[in-house]
């Protein structure tokens, strides 16, 4: 048990600094190619933030333990809204100027009723799996439209001023890119492997663990680039990696997982965890729009809110499992 507890830290640590190798590797990579800042502040950025949940997800999937994949997903999506937002917001109030996060947030919503729609039968199959995954084809190649446009947007000031804090040669660019992928999945097996263990040790279900543990761990990356962020004053940025980290966890992540390894989902997760993460989904659509030509914003006290939400939301998984 012992050994299985500092696998999962271990493996945290590994997981955090190698994601943020990744993503810093693959925006210099990108940069150095030529790639238009908004593509790489909606699909590079994205995807990297999002690198922890698909490795352990896919990990997790193919060593028959799918329910905490579907956990990490979900539960990465509460602990980005309600924790990360929520305490960056707590710091510093988040003001949204770019459109194109105004465009995200509603399609955010309709990829949360997807995920509600497939989950009504009690189960995720293989062809579910698929059509997620083909769901996600279609956002990216949206997502690389939107980010092949040369109009202004706040959220190109903000990805271009990150790229210009931090100049990276392209051979310690690709070095970092290969580095960081590699010791993805190598701490990814460590942490799926610990989390297994404590699960299988202490009569917990892989889907709580995933929902707790697995995802506030997996979603430290966004919470690291997104309190950075907002330290420079980047607020698009930071309410950006959120949304792109949502869109690729409840259709990427989940995706993989379910055609790795197809599960029965509980009822509990359709009436509590995606419940919870809609709800979330809309109350940050509803600040995070603004209404009548105002910016959207999200202030220190709905901050103060979403943080309570997953304390609330964390204390009750924790009282089922004592209980």
């Amino acid at each position: 048990m012992l050994m299985a507890f500092g696998a999962i830290i271990v493996g945290l640590i590994l997981l955090v600094w190698s994601a943020d190798r990744f993503v810093e590797g693959a925006a210099a990579t990108a940069r150095h190619a030529g790639m238009p800042p908004l593509l790489i502040g909606m699909v590079i950025i994205g995807f990297g933030t999002s690198a922890p949940e698909m490795v352990v997800s896919a990990m997790a999937a193919m060593d028959g333990n799918p329910s905490l994949a579907l956990g990490n997903a979900y539960g990465s999506n509460i602990a980005n809204i309600a924790l990360v937002i929520g305490l960056v917001a707590l710091i510093s109030p988040i003001q949204v100027h770019s459109q194109v996060l105004r465009k995200e947030l509603p399609l955010l919503f309709g990829l949360c009723l997807i995920a509600g729609w497939q989950l009504l039968d009690g189960e995720l199959t293989r062809l579910d799996g698929w059509v997620l995954l083909g769901v996600f084809a279609v956002v990216m190649g949206w997502s690389i439209v939107q980010g092949m446009k040369k109009g202004p947007d706040a959220l190109i000031v903000n990805v271009d001023t990150e790229l210009a804090d931090a100049p990276m040669p392209l051979g310690k660019a690709l070095l970092w890119l290969l580095v960081g992928l590699i010791l993805l999945v190598v701490s990814s097996r460590i942490l799926v492997w610990g989390a297994v263990t404590v699960a299988q040790s202490l009569g917990v279900s892989d889907l709580v663990i995933g929902l707790t543990i697995v995802a506030v761990g997996t979603s430290l990356p966004e919470l690291a680039s997104s309190l950075a962020a907002i330290k420079k004053g980047e607020h698009d940025l930071a309410l950006g990696n959120v949304l792109g980290s949502g869109i690729f966890n409840t259709l990427a992540v989940v995706g993989i997982a379910a055609t790795i390894a197809p599960l029965s989902v509980e009822p509990d997760v359709l009436h509590r965890d995606w419940l919870l993460m809609t709800a979330l989904t809309v109350a940050l659509f509803i600040m995070g729009f603004g209404l009548k030509g105002r910016l959207g914003r999200v202030n220190r006290l709905e901050g103060a809110g979403l943080l309570t939400v997953f304390v609330l939301y964390t204390g009750y998984l924790a009282s089922t499992v004592l209980g």
